[in-house]
């Protein structure tokens, strides 16, 4: 700039501030490009020299772009200033750091002019009220705009090419290093290694990023971490969060690929700004992908498997998302489509416990404000399911027992390996401990006693690390696995399967491994579920289960017993009811044996009678023990009558109690009967079509 003052600046510009705006687009350059800040700064200088009093400097935007995507508080605070008519000129050293996008550079030539703010920059002090003037603050925006572009393009079609040949990296993530060549190679610190494959065997094994985690809580296993500080690129193990578990299931790089532009980024204009937010782009959509890239730590299906199963366990996330396996009891949750629209059902649990579950389709009336399309009992269609599925496991169940044994001892031993690499890393820093408090002099305290310290910490490591592996020895060292419990137990799988303590979970998992998903359909008179099972292998079969109905449950006493007491409630009490329930082997609902109080409640329920001697004295019931009484007779003698045909009777089930009327007894015949037994002589020979006759043949 010339030290003459320009003509253009009158008096008038020299009464009011002059502002110096200072910005470099990026930390970095604030940090080493010092040459660009000193020249900027030195244009307060310049101002005074021109005979401005009061030269103010706005440098808020240092390390912010001037694109326009990101807010300037300094440039906004030059913009306000102008507007308040504080402003006589704004200093710059070119356009470009003004703005670099013509929307804030013509909106701030706009107010200049309004304003009679001058422009002064590296060329000359523009007026912008002035047409000349204003032509070439025009031009200058626009190169400043096109400058921006041209180096944005260019600089991105370097990053494509350098993608598109697998060498652009930012940073590696943890179980990687990057040599001098641009290539990803294994880290060669065999814990690192151990503990990420570790991690991916129990994605594999539990198939859900939450039970991972919890397991490594529970046992205890720690897991890499990058931390960058002033030394660099360093390794720390702890125990790990959620967002570790995730970012190892997700990215790609450990499946050996290298992929660039997983996300995007999308402009959205709404109440007159413009916003920005990053989506993720499916796996078609990358546009760079090169598997085999590097050395993985699982192969390409194992990463596809891991991502497919992440996605059906979100809950409640799409029409086709089955959602994760969970502790209720529901065994089918996830699985269950409704024939008539489509939706996935959905499970209520009920009763004093919260286990009773109930299917309902509940999407059109959560939609549309309809009615339910199906609502049943889950506990029919579980059993269904359950017995087609043993059917399927059953010829497979003892290879499969075995297989989960050899798992369960490798998984064991690589956990113990795991362990012994970690006591072998604390052991080098004791020894590295060791050596530094060696190198020091010991008249120097203040250092060696820190050095003694440190020593002393990293044995105290070494104790507790291997106390750790002497556990896990003891676990290992544990009597071998039963071979043929296992197989008793594989033989019988119904028994595992229903014992309390099988964990609902795996269940859950073993019945999606097998099942994609069930079809239901109530029939028309609602007295059933047809049911099309899609399996996993692409086979297809049908279920015709009962549905029950209202009031018929697990618990509810069998309809024989209900029968039963129908017709003793006739000729005997309550408490005489219940006794001959318990004599002949009859329980509740519920497993219990009969006592009076529960005779009374299944009346109640079934809206049976109450035992009444003159009500059965009138109708004329009697029990077959009455019966022998009335008639002076033994029982045999009125089992005689019964079953030759004589005396009419009534017994609801083989065992149980027969029920006589009284009129039957003074019938003729077994009045005549009764007086032959009387008189000691043999009773009149009953007709029993089974018996061969001892005539002889007339042939």
């Amino acid at each position: 700039m010339s030290a003459l003052l320009p003509t253009k600046i009158t008096p008038q510009h020299l009464q009011r501030a002059a502002y110096v705006y200072v910005r470099q687009s990026t930390v970095t350059q604030v940090h080493e490009h010092l040459e660009s800040q000193r020249r900027q700064y030195a244009l307060a200088e310049h101002a005074r020299t021109w005979g401005w009093q009061h030269v103010e400097v706005v440098d808020d935007d240092l390390g912010r772009s001037g694109s326009g995507r990101v807010v300037r508080p300094g440039f906004e605070r030059l913009v306000a200033a102008v507007c308040d008519e504080h402003v006589g000129a704004v200093f710059a050293l070119e356009a470009s750091r003004l703005a670099r996008n013509n929307r804030d550079w013509h909106h701030l030539v706009d107010l200049c002019g309004l304003t009679a703010t001058l422009l002064i920059d590296g060329e000359g002090v523009y007026d912008p009220r002035d047409f000349n003037d204003r032509l070439l603050l025009g031009l200058k925006g626009t190169m400043s705009e096109w400058e921006l572009g041209v180096l944005r393009q260019r600089s991105l079609e370097a990053l494509r090419l350098k993608a598109s040949r697998g060498e652009l990296y930012t940073t590696v993530p943890i179980g990687y290093v990057r040599t001098r060549d641009d290539r990803v190679e294994l880290d060669p610190d065999l814990r690192i290694q151990s503990a990420i494959r570790m991690i991916f065997r129990q994605l594999l094994a539990l198939g859900s990023l939450r039970q991972v985690l919890l397991w490594c809580r529970s046992e205890q296993v720690t897991l890499p971490a990058i931390e960058y500080g002033p030394f660099g690129r360093t390794v720390v193990w702890k125990l790990p969060v959620y967002n570790t578990i995730h970012k190892l299931a997700t990215n790609p790089i450990y499946a050996g690929a290298y992929v660039f532009g997983r996300t995007k980024t999308e402009t959205r204009v709404s109440g007159g700004r413009a916003s920005k937010r990053t989506t993720r782009r499916e796996a078609a959509d990358w546009p760079v992908f090169l598997p085999d890239h590097h050395p993985g730590y699982i192969t390409w299906p194992e990463y596809e498997a891991l991502q497919t199963q992440r996605q059906e366990n979100a809950q409640m996330q799409g029409r086709m998302s089955r959602g994760a396996p969970r502790h209720g009891t529901a065994l089918l949750a996830g699985l269950l489509r409704c024939r008539r629209c489509g939706r996935r059902l959905h499970v209520a649990y009920s009763g004093s416990q919260g286990k009773v579950r109930r299917y309902a389709c509940r999407g059109a009336m959560v939609n549309h404000g309809t009615g339910h399309c199906l609502s049943f009992g889950g506990l029919a269609l579980e059993r269904a399911v359950e017995d087609a599925i043993f059917a399927v496991v059953a010829p497979g169940a003892i290879d499969a027992a075995l297989a989960a044994a050899e798992q369960t001892q490798a998984q064991q031993t690589e956990r113990q390996a795991h362990a012994q690499l970690a006591l072998e890393q604390l052991r080098y820093e004791a020894e590295r401990a060791r050596r530094q408090y060696d190198a020091v002099d010991p008249a120097n305290r203040l250092v060696a006693a820190e050095l003694e310290r440190r020593w002393n910490t990293a044995l105290d490591a070494v104790s507790a690390q291997e106390r750790h592996l002497t556990g896990l020895a003891t676990v290992s060292a544990s009597p071998a696995v039963d071979v043929a419990g296992l197989r008793a137990l594989a033989e019988d799988l119904p028994r595992v399967w229903q014992d309390p303590r099988s964990d609902a979970r795996l269940k859950k998992r073993l019945v999606r491994t097998l099942i994609e998903e069930l079809l239901v359909e109530v029939s028309a008179d609602e007295s059933r579920l047809q049911v099309i099972v899609r399996w996993a292998g692409g086979q297809h079969s049908a279920l015709d289960v009962r549905k029950k109905r209202k009031g018929q449950h697990r618990f509810c006493t069998s309809e024989d017993v209900v029968d039963l007491v129908r017709a003793l409630v006739r000729v005997l009490p309550d408490g005489q009811i219940a006794a001959v329930l318990n004599r002949l082997g009859y329980t509740t609902g519920r497993g219990n044996t009969w006592t009076a109080t529960r005779v009374v409640t299944l009346r109640h329920t079934h809206d049976l009678p109450v035992f009444d001697p003159t009500s059965a004295a009138r109708d004329g019931w009697c029990t077959l023990e009455q019966a022998a009484d009335r008639l002076d007779v033994s029982h045999t003698v009125i089992r005689s009558l019964i079953s030759g045909g004589l005396l009419p009777a009534e017994q609801v089930i083989a065992t149980a109690p027969w029920v006589i009327r009284t009129t039957d007894l003074m019938t003729p015949v077994v009045q005549d009967y009764v007086a032959q037994v009387h008189r000691r002589r043999r009773g009149p020979p009953t007709h029993d079509s089974a018996q061969l006759s001892l005539s002889p043949s007339t042939t």
